[in-house]
């Protein structure tokens, strides 16, 4: 037993070598961005943590950070229900399953530059059939020109991408659960209701938590989609952090803010995941 645990370790090897190119380097090198304000490529000077104060001071990152929590708050509050909801509704058995299924996966292969595209088309009040629809009923739909339209057409997009994995997910454990227990559940006399919230719900959880903390952890890094519909507009209302950080990585090119940014976001996502992770492990536990 020994020697085949220490012979295991030689598979691992390739996967620390990766690791270590594809994660390690990269941080260590945005870390020494961090602490540097780089004047030119062969002229640096060292500053310390004036990049992370003066980051943490910034309005416009305040402004954007709140609209990611609210942004990523929203999808999970609208998107896990609605997924659960699906998976509940989807046969079972049968060629209809299989086909359900095939339906239900296909935004998400769609790649997101594409549904960005998609969905500005398609919000368009002169060409687009949910733009146009809205202007036959008199709701004037201008998501280029207004916030609440634009926040409402970048939620709209995401659910569309997203739900579906949530959906198939939950689908997938409301598979694995026995038949005996819908049978004594029917002996019993328990209605959907009951047979949800006592079979099916507490099977799901660990599904959910997975679900939850991926949808969490890709609505708060969202850069593409959003960035095609509205570009971040109208004014700053749809901007996100991904963009905020793109816009002073590239736009501007301080680099050395855009480091020390880099790592601040870095560090609230594997906090906010932490703290979302253990509350729905005592949640579990707990029932």
């Amino acid at each position: 037993m020994k020697r085949t645990f220490e012979a295991g370790w030689f598979f691992i090897i390739p996967v620390i070598v990766c690791v270590s190119f594809t994660a390690i380097l990269p941080l260590m090198t945005v870390v020494n961005y961090s602490i540097q304000d780089i004047i030119s490529p062969e002229r640096r000077v060292f500053v310390g943590t004036e990049w992370f104060r003066s980051i943490i001071m910034d309005q416009e990152l305040r402004a954007a950070f709140v609209r990611q929590l609210l942004f990523s708050t929203a999808t999970l509050c609208i998107e896990v229900p609605l997924g659960i909801g699906v998976a509940l509704c989807m046969p079972r058995r049968g060629a209809f399953s299989s086909a359900a299924l095939v339906l239900l996966a296909m935004p998400l292969l769609i790649p997101w530059n594409v549904v960005g595209t998609i969905w500005q088309l398609y919000s368009r009040p002169d060409i687009g059939l949910l733009g146009h629809a809205l202007s036959l009923i008199g709701f004037d739909f201008e998501y280029a020109r207004n916030p609440l339209h634009a926040w409402v057409a970048v939620l709209l997009m995401d659910i569309w991408h997203w739900t579906p994995l949530i959906a198939l997910l939950c689908y997938t454990g409301l598979q694995s659960i026995p038949e005996q227990y819908y049978l004594a559940a029917e002996i019993d006399g328990a209605g959907k209701f009951d047979i949800f919230r006592y079979i099916q719900l507490p099977k799901l959880r660990s599904v959910l938590s997975i679900a939850v903390l991926l949808r969490f952890m890709d609505s708060f890094v969202i850069y593409t989609e959003p960035f095609v519909l509205t570009g971040g507009g109208p004014g700053n209302s749809t901007t996100f952090l991904s963009q905020y950080l793109s816009q002073l990585a590239l736009g501007q090119f301080d680099v050395g803010p855009a480091a020390a940014f880099s790592i601040i976001y870095f560090l609230i996502i594997l906090l906010i995941s932490f703290i979302l992770y253990n509350w729905m492990r005592t949640l579990s536990a707990a029932t």
